[in-house]
Formats: structure tokens, sequence, C-alpha cells
């Protein structure tokens, strides 16, 4: 009895490291790989300096309009009540001008997303590609980016799961 349940949990044992060892699991450091990427580096470089060319000029702006408020506050008590409004909205509009320019450059959607969009994106997208051709070739079933923090970079459709919950969840999909 006890050779039979000690066979039994040897076999259990062994199909588990089978079927785990089936599965092929491979990371990758991004960090790594862009930093020895002499384009990305020049890419990089690029971004760099024109973010400290656009924040001197953003910088630059916002002196100006302290400029212009200085001189406004030593200037108000001696100014009729017309001109202080326009001087002020003069000011107000400066400011306004300023912080959409900073808004233009590093924004969202800014100059400097784009850039790096135009610039850097088309290497990104070189190192996956060639993960994905790496790891299709070798047979893994997971990739994973240690430099990210653990970040999946590739999973193999053929471990994608969705379907099956969503089937034993009562919805069913259609998976043409």
């Amino acid at each position: 009895m006890i050779m039979k349940r000690f066979l039994l949990s040897l076999m259990m044992l062994s199909t588990f490291a089978f079927l785990t060892s089936a599965q092929k699991y491979g990371f990758v450091d991004t960090e790594y790989i862009l930093g020895n990427i002499p384009e990305y580096e020049a890419a990089q470089e690029k971004l760099n300096e024109m973010s400290v060319e656009w924040q001197k000029e953003i910088e630059e702006k916002f002196a100006e309009i302290d400029k212009l408020y200085k001189a406004y506050q030593s200037e108000s008590v001696l100014l009729p009540e017309d001109l202080k409004r326009q001087r002020e909205e003069e000011i107000i509009q400066k400011e306004r001008q300023a912080k959409e320019l900073q808004k233009q450059r590093f924004g969202q959607d800014g100059d400097l997303f784009k850039k790096r969009q135009e610039l850097v994106k088309p290497i990104q997208d070189k190192v996956f590609n060639a993960i994905e051709e790496i790891a299709t070739t070798k047979s893994y079933a997971f990739v994973f980016d240690k430099a990210g923090g653990m970040t999946m970079l590739y999973a193999n459709p053929r471990y994608d799961l969705s379907d099956e919950v969503l089937r034993k969840i009562g919805n069913v999909v259609d998976t043409n």
C-alpha cells in the first residue's frame, strides 16, 4: 500500500515536472538592450537636447512675465484704472501664452511626445519584433522584461485562456 502511494506520487510529480518543463520561459533586459543600440542612444540624446532647448524657451517667457509683473507692481499706484486693467490683461495674456506653449511642448500629445514616437518607437518596435521572433522560433511560452518589473513582453496565444474563462462563466464567445 505504501509502495503504491509512493509510486503514484512519483508518477504525479514526474507528470507535473514534464508539463511545466514543456513550457519555456525567458526574460530580457530592455534597458540593457536599448542601451547597447547606438541609434537609441542618439535618439535619446536628441530628445534631451530638444527638451532642454524648449524648457529654456519657456523659462524665458516666464521670466519676461515676471519682469512685466514687477514693473506693473512698482508703477500701479501711479497708473489710471484703465491703464492698470490693460497692463493686467497683457500680463494675463502672456502668461496664458506661456502655459499654452508649455502644454504644446511637454503636454500629453505635445511636441516631445510626438518626437519620441518618431525617433524611439521604431527602435522599440524592432526590439519587440526580434523578441517575438526569437520566442516563436525557440518555442517560448512567455518572455518577460526584467527591466520593467517583470513585464510580460510576449505570450504565446496558445496559452491564452480568456475565451475558456468566458465559456466557463456562461458568456459564449464567437472565436472565428
